[in-house]
């Protein structure tokens, strides 16, 4: 008997989650709820579902007899609070794309919503599933470079997708999705307490906008790339981004989804001519810092920096491990130990010999995440989800600890609300 899904919010990554989850024909979507015509009508087409399975809203949705053994949760990062509580009040295990809500107030109400159902609730942190992180995750349990001493990590943003969510798109603003920090970046931070496997005990960090403003724009350019005499010159051209993912697949299902629903040069030039896309990146209405440092301290006093930037290609993490044994650093794919006993040196790929693509499925780790979601509804097992409400929870308490410490210049200590091991 197959596993029966919900999608709420058909979007991008909640259409993207619900086709890996029945890629191997052990789940199926049963309904669809999206209050855009296109994205509910191409989800409905893409499952075969049929008139009473497609809501507009949610609520209508969530208001009968449950109908799935689980719901995905998409919908803008201000909107997951009420639709999972909801859900989960009515017996729907919870796949919860990230950040799970942009306040701790709405974070906490989820958890406390799925501990109080006795459901299960699956947090969107996919970066734990990759065949790259169980390795890694692997060689530091088994002791492979000793006791850890600190970690320094890099989150290589890029300079046109932070252009393009960060400064034209959806996480632009805190005040309407979030802070960077836990917009991209929360990702990370759970990253790093799943590998440290220790609590946080303190956490400083410093960041600004300090480049996409509109004092740094060019003398002479335009509000709109399209009228723009400085656009050749300009690394965030617009035109020079979009049109050049026209004809590439990938592509297609992202940066351009967001944009149009007619990925041909004549739908994307009409999109960057209208839409939020095609502004100046020095004329919109962005707050997200373009650049952040955090340092953590763990108990036992394990060290982690991680920093996230715009100002770099867009590629994998980059991360060093520093051990009293030997040390590894690592790529996202491949994975180098120095044995400092032995002094030899051992490389390690992690990819499987599949396809690994960054804009497409992280490395894999999305169709597992999906699959562990549906494995643990089909048998009833929560181990097979690497993480839970409560620690969800407790690395995203870290980030907004990191807020408050950015915003005030101080060191913030997390005896209370800090991440326990995983």
């Amino acid at each position: 008997m197959s596993v029966t899904l919900a999608l709420v919010g058909a979007g991008m990554r909640g259409s993207d989650y619900g086709r890996r989850a029945v890629r191997d024909g052990r789940a199926r979507v049963v309904a669809v709820a999206d209050p855009v015509a296109e994205r509910r009508e191409r989800a409905a087409a893409e499952h075969g579902l049929g008139p009473d399975q497609v809501f507009t809203d949610w609520r209508e949705l969530a208001a009968l007899p449950r109908r799935a053994d689980g719901v995905i949760v998409a919908t803008r990062d201000g909107e997951h609070v009420e639709p999972a509580v909801a859900f989960a009040e009515r017996g729907y295990h919870l796949l919860l794309e990230k950040p799970m809500a942009p306040t701790e107030a709405g974070s906490a109400a989820i958890a406390a919503a799925a501990e109080r159902a006795g459901v299960m609730l699956a947090v969107c942190h996919v970066m734990r599933y990759s065949a790259y992180t169980r390795t890694l995750k692997g060689l530091l349990d088994a002791g492979r470079i000793g006791a850890v001493a600190g970690v320094q990590h890099l989150e290589p943003i890029g300079w046109w997708h932070f252009a393009h969510s960060y400064v034209r798109g959806n996480w632009r603003r805190a005040d309407e999705s979030s802070p960077m920090l836990l917009a991209k970046c929360c990702h990370d931070i759970d990253w790093l307490a799943h590998i440290i496997g220790r609590p946080a005990v303190r956490v400083s960090s410093f960041g600004a906008l300090t480049h996409f403003r509109p004092e740094n724009r060019p003398e002479g350019a335009a509000d709109r790339c399209l009228d723009c005499a400085v656009e050749p010159s300009c690394p965030y051209s617009a035109p020079r981004t979009y049109l050049g993912f026209v004809g590439d697949p990938a592509r297609t299902h992202w940066p351009l989804s967001a944009l149009t629903f007619d990925p041909s040069p004549e739908g994307v030039r009409a999109a960057l001519r209208d839409g939020p896309y095609g502004r100046c990146v020095y004329a919109c209405d962005n707050d997200a810092v373009d650049q952040q440092v955090v340092t953590i301290e763990y108990e036992g006093g394990v060290t982690a920096s991680f920093t996230a930037t715009a100002f770099t290609p867009m590629g994998f993490r980059k991360t060093r491990i520093f051990g009293s044994h030997g040390f590894i650093e690592g790529d996202g794919v491949r994975l180098t130990v120095d044995d400092f006993v032995s002094g030899t040196r051992e490389v390690i790929e992690t990819d499987e010999g599949e396809e690994v693509s960054l804009a497409g499925d992280h490395g894999g780790a999305d169709q597992a995440l999906a699959e562990a979601f549906v494995a643990a509804l089909a048998t009833g097992d929560p181990s097979l989800l690497l993480s839970d409400a409560r620690t969800s929870l407790a690395s995203h308490r870290l980030v907004w600890a990191a807020e408050r410490a950015r915003h005030t210049g101080t060191v913030i200590s997390l005896p209370d609300g800090a991440p326990p091991p995983p």
